[in-house]
């Protein structure tokens, strides 16, 4: 009796310093490439996708590393060069007030294709990764690709120039939840995405510029908590600040759910 009253007080205390896993969002960016992609021609500097430091997408200010990088509200936690011949460089970001880690790759531009099928693969639960971080001394192992909570893509709408041929099918009952920050995002993905399982937390009905401020504003509602429709008033109203186009065309570009 007695060791059993003591395994039962060991089993509790055990549970009671557990951490829940920290939830993971993963983003995936096809940098911007005036040769490669059907884009409107940009700068060469901004437009060049071998260039991840200095490319729209990434390195320049509304880009997804240096944007999140400079943000009060997160921390970069690492940087990776050249993790793997399609990606230039994978950071880590984590939230400071929530035990929320953000993992981004910058895909080189002419691998547009690749970052579009393996986000669409993750999306449907494919594609896990396992990455681990030193924070405050500790490994922390984070659940991405397909065992991250929130999928986001970033970039030009690859799906303008090229068709996959299959879409993958969801692959578990999990609930992951997308973010598709492109042009017209919702017509050219709609069949995508149902096939994946995902439900779609933003993505948009027209032209529009794929910068961070989008996705870190909706960010911050999905983390807090908040309703589709207060996640996505964020985002436009954070697109509105940026673009000055008007909080009610930022609201008909941006959309949330089927």
């Amino acid at each position: 009796m007695k060791r059993a009253a003591l395994a039962l007080v060991l089993l509790f205390a055990a549970l009671a310093g557990a951490k829940e896993a920290p939830r993971v969002i993963h983003v995936f960016v096809a940098l911007a490439d005036n040769d490669n992609q059907g884009i409107v021609k940009i700068s060469r500097t901004l437009g060049n996708g071998e260039d991840a430091q200095r490319n729209v997408y990434w390195g320049s200010a509304y880009g997804v590393k240096t944007f999140f990088q400079r943000s009060p509200e997160w921390q970069l936690v690492v940087s990776v060069a050249s993790p793997r011949d399609a990606v230039l460089e994978r950071v880590v970001f984590k939230h400071r007030q929530a035990e929320v880690y953000l993992v981004a790759d910058a895909f080189r531009g002419r691998e547009i294709k690749q970052a579009i099928t393996e986000f669409l693969h993750s999306a449907a639960g494919a594609l896990p990764q396992k990455v681990t971080v030193k924070v405050g001394g500790r490994d922390i192992a984070l659940a991405a690709g397909g065992d991250a909570q929130v999928l986001a893509y970033i970039g030009h709408n690859g799906l303008m120039d090229f068709s996959l041929a299959s879409f993958p099918a969801q692959r578990n009952g999990r609930a992951r939840k997308a973010i598709i920050l492109a042009c017209a995002s919702k017509q050219y993905s709609t069949s995508a995405l149902r096939a994946t399982g995902a439900e779609p937390l933003l993505w948009t009905t027209n032209l529009m510029a794929p910068e961070a401020y989008t996705l870190k504003a909706a960010l911050e509602g999905w983390i807090a908590g908040e309703s589709d429709a207060q996640l996505r008033e964020r985002g436009a109203l954070a697109y509105d600040k940026y673009q000055k186009c008007g909080v009610k065309a930022a609201r008909r570009l941006l959309v949330t759910g089927w």
